[in-house]
């Protein structure tokens, strides 16, 4: 088995709890969100982050971002979804947590088709409620899970066919074959389960490998969609929470991290640093949202 180590990003701001990389192809730039701080960064990248901005504030956390087609960014807030224009101001919302439920957003991210989906994180203890939705092209909200533990990573196979999700809490990565057009979503089924550490945020390569943080090991493992191990980056911070492709060949895996404790656990001097390795392989980009409603406000 290959071990890559990762290298710190020496530009990068050291972040509460840094997610969500994507690459933003068109416009060539990398975007996260500070989850904790409800913020999205957005950077040049040549090997190294160039010109790191705030480009977004959301009033509470901010649990994933992504570029939209017709300009501006979408932006998982504390319990609604948020149109940002150009000039990274609120021009929109739809609400995904129902009022009185003590749960946030969390991780999110674009299917083949433009459509966004995006999973809950429990704020109140409870265990086995916690959701994964897919907002369609006409604004409605399909429910794809509603028995999570905690909804992470998602990821598709290259040909779009395949659908993987992340139920952190119980360890699992499901896989759900899946129309292109964005129709039919098939049936959830285990994929493989990670007994020995905790999956958080997953990306695909080009060849259909899945890429998963493992929060509390500080690693980033690739495993093959049947769940063999194939290569692990190590990082030099133990809470590593996502990964992304990124760069203009797609050949750079970009990997955020955390700086809060956990479970009294110490984040280390690197924590909350964002990490990158060159792991010989390439990504594809981000899909960007592909709305055809206005996202009006509520």
């Amino acid at each position: 088995m290959t071990v890559t180590r990762a290298q710190v990003l020496p530009a990068s701001t050291t972040h509460v709890l840094a997610e969500g990389p994507t690459w933003d192809a068109e416009a060539q730039l990398v975007r996260w969100v500070d989850i904790e701080l409800g913020r999205v960064y957005e950077a040049r990248y040549d090997g190294q982050l160039v010109g790191e901005r705030l480009v977004a504030q959301a009033p509470g956390t901010a649990g994933a971002a992504v570029h939209a087609r017709d300009g501006g960014l979408l932006v998982a807030g504390a319990t609604a979804l948020m149109r940002i224009d150009r000039a990274s101001d609120v021009v929109g919302s739809l609400a995904i947590v129902p009022s009185g439920v003590g749960s946030r957003l969390n991780d999110g991210g674009t299917d083949p088709g433009g459509r966004y989906l995006v999973g809950t994180f429990a704020l109140d203890g409870r265990f086995g409620h916690e959701r994964l939705v897919r907002v369609e092209h006409d604004g409605r909200v399909r429910v794809l899970d509603d028995d999570l533990s905690l909804s992470n990573g998602l990821a598709w196979s290259p040909d779009g066919s395949l659908f993987y999700s992340i139920d952190t809490l119980r360890r699992t990565v499901w896989v759900r074959d899946y129309d292109v057009d964005g129709i039919d979503v098939g049936p959830r089924r285990v994929a493989f389960t990670i007994p020995d550490g905790l999956p958080d945020g997953m990306t695909a390569d080009s060849e259909g490998n899945l890429w998963i943080a493992v929060w509390g090991a500080g690693q980033v493992r690739c495993y093959s969609p049947d769940g063999d191990l194939h290569r692990i980056v190590e990082v030099d911070a133990p809470f590593t929470s996502s990964s992304s492709f990124v760069g203009t060949q797609l050949s750079s895996l970009l990997i955020t991290t955390a700086s809060l404790r956990y479970e009294g656990r110490s984040p280390g001097p690197n924590g909350g640093r964002l990490f990158a390795a060159d792991v010989g392989v390439i990504g594809r980009p981000t899909q960007p949202w592909r709305p055809s409603f206005p996202l009006g406000l509520d």
